[in-house]
């Protein structure tokens, strides 16, 4: 009998190896993009908050230290937290009175902006009247003109109004200036809402101010937002038209008052620094106010 062929032994398949793969987040970054990102973002951060650092460090320095050669870095006669006791009973100025007239007109400007911005945007954006671009080309126009360019006529207007050194006057001075940015700004975020919501709240009843106050306002809020910060700010940091118009000591913003501790022969920097930190801390109180609320009014009051 024939021997036959023996058959062919066959390759056993043998188990394919996983690729190499990168962890991912859930996100699909990897792990060393993000901690790329990561470092990035902190040194960042710490080149923006170094000049603050320097000012909250100088702020415990003796004012010996501060002008020492070469400098000293940190306190080395300890931490000297009594500057931001005595800063307050220093004869240069009153700054219990100069902080709290920089509150009221600050608050009482932004009020009176968005008082007047919120219906006056509305209705450049929903409505079609004649003139309404060159009137909206004007109020941008204004935003060229600063205090500081129009302190002597400022000064001559209080004056004939019987408004000067009061806080009324830098009141109003602060609000004519921001209200053209905090219009447009505001104008922008009414214009992209769909008219279409508006009138559907029409139809089942509801009158101008309510679709203004309880259906666009949710949606625009951080066009709000960015004016109330914007025009906060401005109204904190303004100097030039309060040097001019508030003459009393105890009238003048924090701006002007610090500037009494600059003097031609010797500076107190110990409680210039100090008084720069006590004037930003308002600044981030409002942001973490308002942050809070900026994300929730995004999609707020869109559904029915």
């Amino acid at each position: 009998m024939a021997a036959t062929a023996p058959a062919p032994v066959l390759d056993r398949p043998t188990a394919a190896q996983p690729p190499r793969t990168k962890t991912y987040r859930v996100d699909g970054i990897s792990r060393r993009r993000m901690a790329g990102r990561t470092i990035t973002g902190a040194l960042i951060g710490l080149a923006f908050l170094t000049p603050y650092l320097i000012m909250l460090v100088g702020s415990l320095k003796t004012r010996a230290e501060i002008l020492s050669v070469p400098p000293a870095y940190f306190p080395q006669d300890g931490l000297q937290f009594g500057n931001y006791a005595t800063m307050w009973d220093t004869p240069e100025t009153p700054l219990p009175f100069n902080l709290g007239s920089t509150i009221i007109i600050a608050v009482s400007a932004t009020l009176l902006v968005l008082l007047v911005a919120t219906p006056a945007a509305y209705y450049t954006a929903r409505f079609r009247f004649p003139g309404r671009m060159v009137f909206l080309f004007l109020v941008i126009i204004t935003q060229m003109l600063q205090p500081a360019v129009l302190t002597a006529g400022l000064f001559r207007q209080m004056l004939w109004l019987d408004l000067n050194n009061t806080w009324l006057a830098m009141i109003l001075i602060n609000a004519a200036f921001n209200l053209s940015f905090a219009l447009w700004i505001m104008h922008s975020f009414f214009a992209a809402i769909p008219k279409e919501i508006d009138e559907a709240a029409q139809i089942d009843g509801a009158g101008r101010l309510r679709v203004l106050f309880t259906i666009n306002l949710p949606l625009v809020w951080p066009g709000i937002v960015t004016a109330v910060i914007f025009t906060f700010v401005s109204a904190w940091n303004e100097f030039a038209a309060s040097l001019v118009i508030m003459s009393t000591a105890e009238n003048q913003p924090l701006s002007v008052a610090l500037t009494k501790f600059i003097g031609q022969y010797s500076t107190s920097w110990q409680y210039v620094f100090g008084i720069s930190i006590v004037a930003i801390v308002p600044v981030i109180i409002l942001f973490a106010v308002i942050e809070k609320r900026l994300i929730g009014g995004l999609t707020a009051g869109a559904v029915k």
